[in-house]
């Protein structure tokens, strides 16, 4: 349940809050004006707008269709400017700073290696150059006094066919900063178990994987990325509301799968503003992360496509407080569900939990107190 505590945070506070992300795609959260200028040296002329503003405004028009299909399309732009190491290492090192900025302590962030290989990179050379971008992000973040740390997860496409060699590449890689393995793409008409040789292959070899489920497609798509597939996580996961019935009463009875997903803490990686643009979501008060939350699922908060939502995580954080009445409690809540969920090993996870995710909540909320303690005071004296 939510905390009693009315301390609902500010704009800055939840900026400054430490938060966990798990579900970013890489080739969604370009800055605008990284995308003008890779156009400009690639010679890529399909982009709609080449004013940075403008181009991030159509961005987030094109996404706002209600239709996953139509969300999907605006990344042939992105993708078409991230074919070179150069490139593929400026836009990975960026989106570390970027996130870094936001109060984003951990991060996992993913990209299909087999949509970079135009300019006759290998995939191998595509992992190498987003890592290496990662690393350089991290460090100019250090620099700045922020602190962040980035694993990669190989996406392979659920329409393509090269599964089981993404599969192998993302644990060819695993020591090397890739944390786990994902599938995407439109979901109708290409269920998870065309993959199931993939996912055989990285249960084989003790690796980590997620599947995007129950975005845009219904309870089958999550039953087979569960039972079929035994993903550790579910991107987005956001239709089992349709095996959960609210009575007139509010009584909540949960059905036989969406039990099985709360029981088993599967964590849902939810994006509140994203499902929205794909129809997945009528609006953020229907947005079923509320009740989820309530019922205590495993649930996270992500930004999917920071660029195509025009989005941040603060940003989801205040819309999510002001919609829910989220306090930071409820942000740690969230935050710590997305710790104990990633795809590093159980010491570090427990270690960012410990030393960097609580401390830092804990000094917003002694910040909330002694503001509220102050202003209390002053009223008091006001009207004495």
């Amino acid at each position: 349940m939510t905390s009693q505590n009315l301390n609902i945070p500010t704009a800055d506070q939840i900026r400054r809050a430490p938060k966990v992300l798990l579900h970013d795609h890489l080739d969604g959260g370009l800055r605008p004006g990284t995308v003008v200028d890779l156009a400009r040296a690639c010679g890529y002329d399909a982009l709609p707008e080449t004013d940075p503003e403008r181009l991030g405004r159509w961005f987030r028009e094109a996404a706002d269709s209600g239709s996953l299909e139509r969300y999907l399309e605006t990344f042939a732009h992105t993708c078409a400017v991230m074919q070179t190491r150069d490139a593929l290492f400026r836009v990975a090192a960026e989106c570390a700073e970027d996130l870094a900025d936001d109060g984003v302590v951990y991060a996992e962030v993913r990209y299909a290696p087999e949509q970079h290989l135009e300019g006759g990179l290998t995939l191998d050379e595509v992992v190498a150059a987003v890592n290496d971008g990662f690393r350089e992000g991290e460090r100019r973040a250090r620099e700045r006094g922020r602190r962040i740390r980035v694993g990669a997860l190989l996406t392979a496409m659920r329409h393509a066919a090269r599964s089981l060699e993404i599969a192998e590449l993302a644990n060819a890689h695993r020591d090397a900063g890739v944390v786990g393995f994902d599938i995407a793409g439109a979901e109708a008409g290409f269920p998870p178990t065309r993959h199931l040789d993939a996912f055989e292959y990285l249960k084989r070899e003790n690796n980590h994987f997620t599947i995007h489920a129950g975005e845009a497609f219904g309870l089958p798509s999550i039953w087979q990325a569960i039972q079929w597939c035994g993903a550790d996580r579910l991107g987005h996961g956001v239709r089992i509301i349709d095996d959960i019935e609210v009575a007139d009463d509010g009584t909540v009875t949960l059905g036989r799968l969406a039990a099985y997903v709360r029981d088993k803490r599967i964590p849902l990686e939810m994006c509140p503003t994203s499902n929205l643009q794909t129809g997945a979501a009528a609006s953020y008060a229907e947005h079923p992360i509320g009740l989820l939350r309530r019922l205590r699922f495993r649930t996270t908060v992500n930004t999917d496509n920071r660029l195509m939502s025009g989005t941040s995580m603060s940003r989801e954080f205040e819309l999510l407080s002001e919609t829910f009445g989220y306090t930071l409690d409820d942000m740690q809540w969230f935050t710590v569900n997305g710790m104990k969920s990633a795809f590093i090993p159980f010491d570090e996870r427990l270690a960012m939990i410990n030393d960097v995710i609580k401390p830092g909540y804990a000094e917003l909320k002694s910040e909330w107190l002694f503001t509220q303690t102050a202003t209390t005071r002053a009223s008091s004296s006001e009207t004495a």
